[in-house]
């Protein structure tokens, strides 16, 4: 038997949890699927809490990549942009919302976190507006994809209620954050 490798058990990880979601995503499943006893997998995570945080951060790993801003950019496309990439990210994955709630960043996550911020302040952002329109941003968008991937899969709504177009929706959503710290800054 080869040597289980760490990124290899959570890309199975991952690959479970698209089958079959988060609630039933076990170690004794992933092992079963590794070929492995489930003891094994306690050399790469000590508690299934560790596999889901290690699971989140490479879930992540599409927004992770994408450009950090430059000092050219204009701050409020860039947040616009970030916000949708995060979006897109989250909705990669089943249940992918769910996977990243709670989740804090580290290593290399925070340290983009902390460009983020250095590029929102050098943009001319108190710093106070800038946390808070990152965080907000971020539970908004948390919020939004967790709404949509429990939707999916609902029997249709009945048919005096709209269906809801969760793009549109998390767009109108988005341009309200933005447009409130504009009018913000723009009276301060």
């Amino acid at each position: 038997m080869a040597k289980l490798n760490r990124d290899t058990v959570i890309a199975k990880a991952l690959d479970l949890l698209d089958e079959v979601g988060l609630d039933a995503v076990s170690t004794r499943q992933l092992a079963k699927r590794l070929g492995v006893e489930q003891p094994s997998l306690y050399w790469h995570f000590r508690k299934k809490e560790d596999l889901l945080s290690a699971m989140a951060e490479a879930a992540m790993a599409p927004h992770a990549a994408a450009p950090l801003p430059t000092p050219g950019d204009d701050w409020r496309e860039w947040f616009l942009e970030n916000t949708r990439s995060f979006r897109r990210t989250l909705l990669l994955r089943r249940d992918g919302a769910r996977l990243h709630s709670g989740s804090r960043p580290d290593g290399a996550g925070l340290d983009q976190l902390f460009q983020k911020m250095a590029f929102l302040l050098e943009s001319g952002l108190p710093e106070q507006e800038a946390q808070i329109a990152m965080l907000t941003a971020s539970r908004f968008t948390v919020g939004s994809v967790l709404e949509e991937q429990a939707d999916t899969g609902l029997d249709e709504p009945a048919p005096d209620i709209p269906k809801i177009d969760h793009e549109s929706a998390f767009e109108a959503g988005l341009n309200l954050i933005l447009d409130g710290l504009t009018h913000r800054l723009e009276h301060k």
